[in-house]
């Protein structure tokens, strides 16, 4: 997607906002905690996720859904919100993991490690996706695409994207002819190219079946 349809997009759609927080804190919840992750879709590296809380007056100026951002964009945002949340938790589940769990058990395991390590204890929990439901003892609500309209939620989907980007221009360094630092692991045409004429590297999902196709002819 061009930088100029993302920009038309983000200015006619619906910002994310606070009303789901504040509703719940009228409600007479207080620790409200936004989760999200990044990287369930890539045929290679970690799947990350983000748990975050954001004080009732917080602005975060041009918030939104990670992926409708550019990278500096999310960089210039990834710094304010760790400036202004009031608790951020990170959850890290490695590729070796994923193959064991499937991606389906491996994402809501990285949600909940990245709701248990918050400074703070959350008292609701708002999860991106109707269906994802943590297994912890704290009332919880999934809301689909909420990227797209719950700031805390937007927040947690800018801190896992960011985190888990400069984990793979990292192990870019390490494994630098599959170009990480260009797909972040993603499945496109580069990627699946460079994974035909190399094969598989360590950091590559098996239970992928790209890999897994792959992995038995090297």
């Amino acid at each position: 997607m061009c930088a100029i349809v993302k920009c038309v997009i983000i200015l006619f759609m619906r910002r994310p906002s606070l009303r789901e927080e504040n509703k719940l804190k009228k409600n007479g919840y207080s620790i409200i905690a936004g989760v999200d992750e990044a990287g369930r879709g890539p045929l290679a590296g970690p799947i990350v996720a983000a748990a975050v809380v954001l004080l009732e007056n917080i602005r975060i100026k041009g918030l939104a859904d990670s992926k409708l951002l550019t990278a500096q964009e999310r960089a210039r945002l990834f710094n304010e919100i760790r400036q202004k949340a009031a608790a951020i938790g990170i959850g890290i589940v490695s590729h070796k993991l994923i193959d064991k769990l499937n991606i389906g058990r491996a994402n809501l395991l990285v949600m909940r490690i990245a709701v248990e390590n918050l400074d703070l204890s959350p008292d609701f929990i708002l999860v991106d996706g109707q269906r994802n439901k943590l297994d912890l003892l704290v009332p919880q609500k999934g809301i689909d695409s909420g990227d797209k309209k719950c700031a805390s939620i937007a927040a947690a989907s800018i801190i896992a994207k960011v985190t888990r980007d400069r984990m793979m221009l990292k192990l870019h360094e390490k494994y630098p002819e599959y170009d990480f630092h260009l797909h972040k692991g993603y499945g496109t045409k580069r990627h699946v190219e460079k994974l035909k004429k190399y094969g598989p590297c360590p950091i590559h999902r098996r239970s992928f079946r790209p890999a897994r196709e792959r992995a038995g002819q090297f």
